[in-house]
C-alpha cells in the first residue's frame, strides 16, 4: 500500500508534501542552490594516484570481483552537477574516465545521467525514472542516485531507496561519519536510506581587510569576539557602516544560521508554526536593513555576489566550505578569495547548510559495487585526505578531521588559515531533532514574504499574512 502512494506521488511530484503525514522526521531547510548547487562544476582537481592505496585495495578487488560476476554490466548514476562525478573520477581506485557522461570500473560502464536543478528538472526526471524502475532492464536501472538535505526525507521515506544495511554496510564502517549526515536520510522508521563524504558545516567567512580596517585584526579568535552572538553581531554592524561596508550583503545571508537553531518545528499538529528564533531573525533583520547596515538581495544574485570583491564593501558570508571554495568567485582573478582574502570564524551560532548524500535505489543490479564506491567514498580516510588537500571539502570523517586540523593543511582562499577544527567545532552543536519535510517550501515562502516588509511594501503583519497563504497554497493540508 505505502508503495502504491509513493508511486502516486511522485507522479504528481508533491511528494514531500505529502509524505509529512506518514510520519516523516527527517529534510533540511531552504534555497535550491543548497548543497553545492550553487557550484555548477567543482574545482579544478587532479586525478588520484594516491587514493589507490594498501588500505583502498581489499574494497577495489571487491569491486573487481562485482563487475566480474553476475552483477549488471552498466552502473547508472543520476546526480544535478559534476561534483560526485569529480570526486569518484579523482579519488575512486579503478576508476578510468572515458567522456564526460561515461567511465568504467573494472569490466563495467559507468553512465552518469546528469541533470541542472533549474526549475526543479532534476528531481523531475529523477521521480520519472524511478517509477519505471521496476520494469525496467537491468541496463536502464537506476543503481545510484543522489540527494541534496533540502528533500532528502522526500526519497528516504519511501520504497525507491535501499536501506545501507541491506548492502551489508554496517553500523561500525560508519562509526566515524558526524551523526547530523545519518540523521538527515534516515527515514521515520529509523532506517539509514544513505550515506555522504562530505559534511557541510557552516561559518562566518569575514573580509580580512575589512576585519583589519574596523577591528583592528584579522585574527579569526579576535573576529570572533565581534561576532560571537547576535547582539554582539548587531553591534560590529554599526561599526561597519560608519566605516563603509555592510555587514552582510543580504538578509538572507544570515536567515540559515537562524533557521539551523530552532526550538520548534514548522508545522505543529497539522498547524503552520512560526519559531521565536524565526521572528528574531526577522526583528533583527529589520534593524539592519532600515539603518543600511545590510540590502535585501536574493542569494546568488549579481548584487549579492558584488561583495566577492573587494569594491562591493561586504564584510562578511555565512556558509560551508564548498561556499567560499566553489562558488564566491575564488578562481577569478581580482576577487578576494583569489587573494587569499578571506578568513573564517565560528559566528554566532553554529549551522549547516546543504550536502549531497549517495543512495541506493531499490532494484539497482549492482548492490556490492554499490556498496564499494558507498565505503570507498565515504569512509576511506586515505581518500578523505586527499579530498581535503585536493578538493578543499570539509569530509565526513571525524577521525580525519581531527587529524587535519592539527596538520600543516592550509587554504590559499583563506590565506593560509587551516579552518577544519572551526568547521569541527560548529558541526558538534548541530540539533536537527526540529526538521520536517515542511521545511523547504515554508523556510523559502517565510524569506519571500518577509522582504516586502523589509523594503516597506508591507506591514510585518501584512507579510506574515502572505506567508500564511502562500503555505497553505502549497500545502492545503496545513491551517494556521
Amino acid at each position: 500500500m505505502k508503495k502504491k502512494i509513493v508511486s502516486t506521488l511522485l507522479c504528481t511530484a508533491m511528494l514531500v508534501t505529502m509524505m509529512a503525514g506518514c510520519g516523516g522526521n527527517n529534510a533540511a531547510n531552504t534555497s535550491t542552490n543548497s548543497g553545492n548547487s550553487g557550484n555548477s562544476s567543482s574545482a579544478d582537481t587532479s586525478s588520484s594516484d594516491a587514493a589507490a592505496t594498501d588500505e583502498a585495495a581489499p574494497a577495489t578487488e571487491t569491486a573487481s570481483d562485482a563487475s566480474a560476476s553476475d552483477e549488471g554490466k552498466v552502473l547508472n548514476i543520476y546526480c544535478w552537477n559534476e561534483e560526485f562525478k569529480s570526486r569518484v573520477t579523482d579519488h575512486y581506485p579503478g576508476y578510468t574516465e572515458v567522456d564526460a557522461t561515461t567511465g568504467t570500473i573494472g569490466d563495467v560502464t559507468v553512465k552518469w545521467n546528469i541533470t541542472p536543478n533549474d526549475d526543479n528538472a532534476y528531481q523531475n526526471n529523477l521521480d520519472a525514472t524511478l517509477l519505471k524502475q521496476a520494469d525496467a532492464s537491468a541496463d536502464d536501472k537506476i543503481d545510484i542516485f543522489l540527494v541534496e538535505a533540502d528533500y532528502a526525507l522526500k526519497y528516504v521515506d519511501t520504497d525507491y531507496t535501499m536501506a545501507v544495511s541491506d548492502l551489508g554496510i554496517t553500523d561500525s564502517d560508519l562509526s566515524k561519519q558526524y551523526q547530523y549526515t545519518k540523521d538527515v536520510v534516515t527515514d521515520s522508521n529509523g532506517v539509514l536510506k544513505g550515506v555522504s563524504w562530505q559534511g557541510c558545516p557552516g561559518v562566518l567567512f569575514y573580509n580580512r581587510d575589512a576585519a583589519k580596517a574596523v577591528l583592528g585584526s584579522d585574527d579569526p579568535a579576535e573576529v570572533q569576539n565581534y561576532v560571537k552572538d547576535w547582539d554582539t553581531f548587531n553591534d560590529t554592524a554599526k561599526k561597519m557602516k560608519d566605516a563603509g561596508y555592510t555587514i552582510t550583503s543580504s538578509v538572507n545571508d544570515t536567515y540559515r544560521v537562524y533557521s539551523n537553531n530552532v526550538s520548534s518545528k514548522w508545522v505543529v499538529d497539522g498547524k503552520i508554526n512560526i519559531d521565536d528564533n524565526i521572528m528574531k531573525w526577522v526583528d533583527d533583520s529589520k534593524e539592519l536593513v532600515d539603518a543600511g547596515e545590510t540590502g535585501t538581495y536574493e542569494l546568488w544574485s549579481d548584487d549579492w555576489k558584488k561583495g566577492f570583491y573587494p569594491e562591493g564593501n561586504v564584510f562578511c558570508y555565512f556558509g560551508p566550505a564548498w561556499l567560499v571554495n566553489f562558488s564566491m568567485a575564488a578562481d577569478t582573478e581580482g576577487s578576494i578569495g583569489y587573494n587569499g582574502g578571506w578568513g573564517a570564524t565560528e559566528g554566532p551560532q553554529g549551522f549547516f547548510w546543504g550536502g549531497t548524500w549517495i543512495c541506493a535505489a531499490t532494484g539497482t543490479d549492482n548492490p556490492s559495487l554499490v556498496k564499494d564506491i558507498m565505503l570507498q567514498m565515504t569512509t576511506n580516510d586515505d581518500v578523505m585526505k586527499d579530498i581535503i588537500e585536493k578538493d578543499d571539502d570539509f569530509v565526513n570523517n571525524q577521525d580525519v578531521i581531527a587529524e587535519m586540523a592539527d596538520s600543516s593543511y592550509s587554504s590559499k582562499i583563506l590565506g593560509g588559515q587551516n579552518p577544519l577544527g572551526i568547521y569541527s567545532a560548529g558541526v558538534s552543536k548541530l540539533d536537527l531533532s526540529n526538521l520536517s519535510a515542511y521545511d523547504q517550501g515554508c523556510n523559502e515562502e517565510f524569506q519571500n514574504a518577509m522582504k516586502n516588509y523589509f523594503e516597506g511594501t508591507a506591514t510585518k503583519e501584512e507579510a506574515l499574512d502572505l506567508f500564511y497563504k502562500a503555505v497553505v497554497e502549497k500545502y492545503p493540508e496545513l491551517t494556521y
